[in-house]
């Protein structure tokens, strides 16, 4: 502060131009407080030197401040400068910057103004402006153009001489057709310091993506050491404002910003050098430039796990032609790049080499699609550039893009959409995006709840907006929506008493319903619930069942083992009026009648009719295993010549009634009934030589004598044939066999001398005999020899008389009738003796 008399000055006028708007500063004398000293200053206009033409050569074109030619000067707020003069006296003007002329770009975009370290004056800077879309296509900070179609990951961008800590932006590719011929982008990376962003994409070839921060995922927006994500229209962005930089990715296509003040002259990678000449865009991690971008790519590997295949260093493999080798006819989607949809950008953004792109991309893929990768990152650019086109709707639905149902799709939509919280004074920028929007008349309301509201109220994580002063509730929360604070209010929400429910019973237990007057008080009730229930359930026997029943105000079911109402045999139960398997010997079935005492059906039985007849000689005797027994013979059948059959029992012999020569006996022998028949051979009969009158039968009834019927018979040989029977064997034939017949002098006689019966008796018997041999054929079909006595000659030989009570003589009939059976019986039983 200098205390100068009071004097009058004059004003001094300047214009500037650039960033600083044109002012004049007057200086007037003024009288200071008590505490000053009343000061005159005198004030002088200096020459405006003019600093001359500047430059434009390089990427940077510099606005220059004025220079006064006086002392020494310093610079004061608001762009203003005070200059010591001479004498104690200061000159304050206002600091005047010239326009520097605007530089031309090597990218083809708008140069953009930086304002000096001063903060005055500004100078003009080409951006590093780099962006990859469809499979992939490439232009590199200074705008050179080329494909690569590598499907490992590599590096977009680095710096040569490392500034920041872990910078870095990388790309991973994959072979998005089933050919392996070309590559689209699957995940944008960016590395800052601490962090590595991932933005992936969700789905092959489409706009859905997700994000994640050191492999967590994160919503949106996100903010945190020095690095912000956020949404703007279809994009997601990467942003960090210490160094100026923004990064962009949506699926199919990416744009990386940087200021060239920042990272002019030091970034290599698949973007190029940014220096604003395209010469050296295709630099090699060495150094060396390549002959070609496709070249330079390959080198730009880098180590990936998840893709072994990939090896930074090895020899890399001819890249494959951007050009097809058939020509084809483009898809007219490409068409409107050149056509008057886009024409308000030419003037901007040269469209040609993104036609070339949408051209290669609809030839190579036309089943993708992905020509509108072509059309999006270039309308992205014009944008960028201050102009929006509205392109999806003349696609034909081709390239169209659907938003959520409370959102509409805008063509020309903000940066960053205006929200409840934000100030809608921040945001000056002309720049637009295409995306999802709130529909006009409403706005979103936070960037971080993504909800459209017509009034700024209050939203809760019900997602439902809520005006000033609305009561509701949520999450079994009353809350009110408040203005200020937090905006929500909440408290627990209190339930109205309920009776206590007791659930004491066995089974029984306590259970929460919702209540439908209010989900938040849920009704104490009691359910039932059996599997907590002791008792068992009973195991009923054969012809039983479990019934239960729960009584009234009970939860557990009461057991009892009730008839089934069936009939049981043999461990198996039979239904009413079906068949019971008893035996096969008789027809039973279940019948409806129920035994009181057991509670089972009765099972009604009867036998299997049998047929009784047998043959004759054949009695029905009961076999085991069969029902109805056997007929089984038990006497001898002898068929006679006229057809009759004689019937005999087992020891019973019997004259042929109409020949008494012929002679039928039965035996049995070890169970097997043998049948003879015996014929009486006669000796010579001349009836001539018996007188008249004197021809007889003898006893046997069949040969004749001339003796009288009184007179008794001489003992003599009679011959017979007949069948030899020895332990069930049989003789081939009927054999000659002989025995003694005839009558002896036998009598009985009164002594008077010893007064008692004298006997005398005399029996006709062999006298001689010869053994004679036969062959016998058994029933299992071998022959024995059996020898028999054949009697040569009889005689009458005495023997003793034994003595026997006249009661039991036997009449002469019956005597005749013995005699005949034991004659047949010893012809039989004749043996080897």
């Amino acid at each position: 502060v200098v205390s100068l008399p009071s004097v009058s000055t004059s004003a001094a006028s300047a214009t500037t131009s650039g960033t600083t708007p044109t002012e004049s500063f007057t200086t007037t004398s003024g009288t200071t407080s008590s505490n000053f000293t009343t000061m005159t200053a005198t004030t002088t206009t200096s020459k405006i030197v003019s600093p001359g033409s500047t430059s434009t050569s390089g990427p940077t074109a510099t606005s220059s401040a004025v220079t006064i030619v006086g002392s020494e000067s310093w610079l004061l707020c608001d762009c203003t400068k005070a200059i010591c003069i001479e004498d104690n006296i200061i000159q304050v003007i206002p600091i005047i910057c010239n326009p520097p002329p605007k530089p031309t770009c090597a990218n083809g975009l708008s140069p953009v103004q930086v304002l000096d370290e001063d903060k005055c004056c500004w100078h003009w800077e080409c951006d590093c402006y780099c962006t990859g879309w469809g499979d992939p296509h490439y232009m590199t900070f200074d705008g050179l153009y080329y494909s690569y179609q590598g499907n490992c990951t590599y590096v977009l961008v680095e710096e040569i001489y490392k500034k920041v800590d872990n910078f870095g932006v990388y790309i991973d590719n994959y072979h998005c057709d089933t050919r392996d011929v070309v590559s689209c982008p699957r995940t944008l990376i960016v590395r800052h310091e601490t962090q590595e962003v991932r933005i992936a994409t969700v789905k092959p070839n489409t706009l859905q993506v997700e994000v994640t921060v050191n492999k967590q995922p994160v919503a949106l927006p996100y903010k945190k050491f020095g690095l912000s994500i956020y949404e703007s229209g279809i994009n997601r962005v990467v942003e960090i404002p210490e160094l100026g930089m923004n990064v962009t990715y949506n699926g199919l296509s990416f744009s990386i910003r940087m200021p060239y003040s920042q990272f002019g002259n030091n970034t290599h990678g698949q973007c190029g050098t940014c220096n604003n000449n395209t010469a050296d865009d295709c630099m090699l991690p060495n150094g060396n430039i390549a002959e070609n971008c496709e070249t330079m790519a390959d080198h730009w590997q880098v180590v990936d796990p998840s893709k072994p295949q990939c090896s930074p260093g090895l020899i890399p493999t001819k890249a494959p032609s951007t050009t097809p080798k058939q020509p084809c006819k483009e898809s007219s989607i490409c068409e409107l790049l050149l056509g008057s949809l886009f024409k308000p950008c030419h003037g901007f953004v040269q469209p040609e080499k993104y036609y070339a792109a949408c051209v290669f991309d609809s030839c190579v893929l036309p089943n993708l699609d992905l020509e509108c990768s072509s059309l999006q990152i270039y309308a992205a650019t014009c944008a960028d550039q201050g102009v929006c086109i509205d392109w999806r709707s003349h696609t034909n639905g081709v390239c169209s893009y659907k938003c959520p149902s409370d959102k509409e799709y805008r063509a020309c939509g903000p940066i960053k959409e205006i929200t409840c919280k934000s100030s809608q004074q921040n945001e000056t920028s002309t720049k637009q995006v295409e995306g999802c929007f709130c529909p006009n008349g409403t706005m979103l309301y936070d960037s971080g709840v993504d909800v459209c509201v017509k009034t700024c109220g209050c939203v809760g994580v019900d997602k439902k907006p809520r005006e000033f002063g609305e009561k509701f509730t949520v999450n079994c929360q009353d809350c009110i929506c408040l203005e200020g604070g937090s905006g929500i209010a909440c408290e627990p929400h209190e339930c109205a008493k309920q009776n206590k429910t007791s659930c004491d019973g066995e089974g029984f237990y306590e259970v929460n319903e919702v209540n439908s007057e209010d989900s938040c008080c849920p009704i104490v009730t009691c359910k039932c619930n059996t599997s907590l229930c002791t008792t068992k359930v009973p195991k009923c026997t054969l012809g039983f069942e479990v019934h239960s029943h729960i009584p009234s105000g009970q939860c557990c079911p009461v057991y009892q083992c009730v008839p089934k109402r069936v009939c049981v045999h043999q461990n198996a139960e039979f239904l009413p009026n079906s068949s019971v398997f008893v035996d096969k010997c008789q027809n039973c079935f279940c019948t409806n009648e129920v035994n009181v005492s057991t509670q089972l059906n009765i099972i009604s039985c009867e036998h299997i009719p049998c047929n009784t007849y047998c043959e004759p000689g054949y009695e029905r005797q009961p076999v085991k295993g069969e029902c109805c027994g056997r007929c089984v013979q038990t006497k001898c059948v002898i068929h006679r010549e006229n057809n009759s059959d004689l019937i005999l029992s087992p020891g019973e012999f019997k004259n042929d009634p109409y020949n008494n020569c012929t002679i039928y006996s039965c035996v049995n022998i070890q169970n097997h009934l043998i049948s003879s028949t015996s014929e009486i051979s006669c000796p010579a009969f001349n009836e001539e030589s018996c007188k008249p009158g004197t021809i007889a039968f003898l006893p046997n009834g069949c040969c004749k004598t001339c003796a009288p019927l009184d007179s008794p018979t001489p003992c003599s040989v009679r011959q017979m044939k007949d069948f030899i029977v020895y332990k069930g064997c049989r003789s081939v034939d009927r054999v000659v066999m002989t025995e003694c017949e005839g009558t002896c002098g036998t009598f009985s006689l009164y002594s008077a001398e010893a007064n008692s019966m004298e006997h005398s008796c005399s029996c006709c018997r062999e006298s001689r005999t010869t053994v004679r041999e036969v062959e016998l054929i058994c029933p299992t079909g071998h022959s024995i020899s059996h020898k028999y006595i054949y009697v040569e000659s009889c005689s009458c030989q005495d023997t003793e008389c034994s003595s026997s009570q006249s009661s039991e003589l036997q009449s002469t009939e019956e005597n005749d009738k013995a005699s005949t059976l034991n004659r047949i019986k010893r012809a039989i039983s004749l043996t080897s003796k």
